[in-house]
């Protein structure tokens, strides 16, 4: 089979474009080929060669490659941990989801700490439990974008209850003083006209509205909230300086002088500002492990549980912990800075006297040999750092919405399914156990006189002929299984 090719699949539009290197690389690499062409015009039109030996340039192109796929190998290897970081995540959800909807009682009794409760109540208890389950990942997902707090669209309506400071709430304070409760965010911090827009800076120029996109969040519970909700993805506006970052320097330079100009207690005063809205932050991850720890606790208190299951219960939720932990690692253990500095700068005096090395061997071609190499090498120092942090919003990121409605699809799935008695799917006329030795159906075999016989075979009647018939339909499977 044909690997799918991103590269060709789809329409190419500025957003892929973004997802390349290439606008984050072409002012360096313009760079280095403007200097190949002032060593070839220089060599050419005057008296003057620029030429230095080459001896050293096999070596040093053989270290810089060895220790730029060293760094492009290490941030891959982060990328594939949170991968594998995120099926933990999946696996742990349905197992948890499927613990709590099939093997928690419906049935209630007032006995020690279990009290009696109606079938819906049980039914509404398990579903606000998956719900909390489903929230964790979401959860994890703005905690790994660096978004705090619960108000998004799609976490708050799964567990408003836990945060939503109203009275008798676990997380509402005994007084009404605001600075009793642990604050999720700060209400500074919230975007309420912030909205979900990957369009461009020149495509909002052009005046092109976006064409609508789906809205899984309509799915979700409706609530109130005392505060506004941001959506449920709040990716960073395309600016000018994504596609010509070369601007970036004079952006820098406006606002170092604009901060000189500023009279000194004004920079106190937003220094101050600043300090006043910084707020402390719960872990709303750790929160939900700590919920489901709680109703777990509970269900074992109450006998509703097997130990047995109780530990399996709790074994995923360290899983969840355990995860989050990891995961946590990948996003705040960058390659250290002094590494990545020592490199760039040696590569770039590498293809700073690269044209000066090959000009005597390439005349006019040391201009495109530069440019080339400068791409090549200086793209794959590229690639490494746009990957070492996968969990934001870039084509290049994980995909941890879609993650995260998977989830959902596959937990909604789960408390869809009924729990019915075996025997009502098992001995049914659609049931053929012993195909293809014997094509007849649960319901004829049971409606046979005398013991079970293999047709068409004289074999004993019975255990033995059932046997028989097992033995039979492996020789069939894996005689017709199999490529002649």
């Amino acid at each position: 089979m044909v690997a799918h090719n991103p590269l060709f699949a789809g329409q190419w539009t500025i957003k892929k474009f973004k997802a390349t290197v290439i606008n984050d690389i072409w002012p360096e690499v313009t760079f280095f080929t403007l200097v190949a062409t002032m060593v070839c015009l220089v060599s050419e039109m005057t008296d003057h060669e620029l030429v230095i030996p080459n001896q050293l340039l096999t070596v040093l192109g053989t270290v810089l490659g060895l220790v730029i796929s060293f760094r492009t190998s290490s941030a891959y290897d982060k990328y594939q941990e949170g991968r594998r970081m995120w099926t933990n995540i999946t696996t742990a959800s349905r197992n948890l989801a499927q613990m709590f909807w099939i093997h928690v009682p419906f049935e209630r009794e007032d006995k020690g700490d279990q009290k009696k409760i109606t079938a819906l109540e049980a039914v509404i208890e398990k579903k606000t439990m998956v719900n909390l389950v489903q929230a964790f990942s979401a959860a994890v997902k703005h905690y790994l974008r660096g978004e705090p707090g619960v108000y998004y669209q799609d976490l708050y309506p799964l567990d408003d209850d836990l945060h939503d400071p109203k009275p008798g709430n676990v997380r509402a304070a005994a007084t009404d003083d605001e600075h009793a409760r642990v604050p999720l965010i700060a209400p500074e911090q919230t975007l309420v006209g912030r909205g979900e827009s990957d369009e461009s800076w020149f495509q909002s120029l052009s005046g092109n509205r976006p064409k609508p996109r789906f809205d899984p969040e309509k799915v979700l519970p409706t609530v109130n909230s005392h505060r506004p909700l941001e959506p449920a993805r709040n990716p960073p506006e395309s600016t000018v300086y994504d596609y010509l970052p070369i601007f970036r320097l004079f952006r820098w330079l406006y606002r170092l002088i604009l901060r000189r100009a500023k009279p000194a207690s004004e920079i106190k005063r937003e220094k101050e500002k600043r300090r006043k809205k910084l707020n402390v932050e719960s872990n709303v991850p750790l929160e939900i492990c700590l919920a489901l720890s709680s109703y777990s606790a509970f269900l074992l208190r109450s006998n509703l549980l097997q130990s047995a299951l109780a530990t399996g219960v709790t074994n995923n939720i360290m899983i969840f912990q355990d995860t989050l932990s990891n995961l946590d690692r990948i996003r705040n253990t960058p390659l250290p800075f002094a590494y990545q500095a020592h490199l760039r700068m040696s590569l770039w005096i590498y293809l700073f006297f690269l044209p000066f090395q090959i000009w005597t061997n390439f005349k006019y071609y040391t201009i495109p040999g530069t440019a080339f190499v400068s791409f090549l090498l200086l793209g794959f120092l590229e690639i490494g750092q746009e990957i070492e942090n996968p969990f934001n919003y870039d084509l290049n990121d994980l995909d941890l919405d879609g993650f995260c409605l998977s989830i959902q699809r596959e937990l909604q799935q789960i408390t869809a399914h009924t729990s019915p008695d075996p025997h009502s799917y098992i001995f049914t006329g659609w049931n053929q156990p012993f195909a293809p030795a014997d094509r007849r159906t649960a319901e004829q075999l049971l409606a046979t006189e005398g013991e079970y016989v293999r047709p068409g075979s004289r074999d004993e009647p019975g255990m033995s002929s059932i046997r028989r018939a097992l033995v039979r339909s492996w020789r069939d499977i894996d005689h017709m299984t199999r490529h002649q």
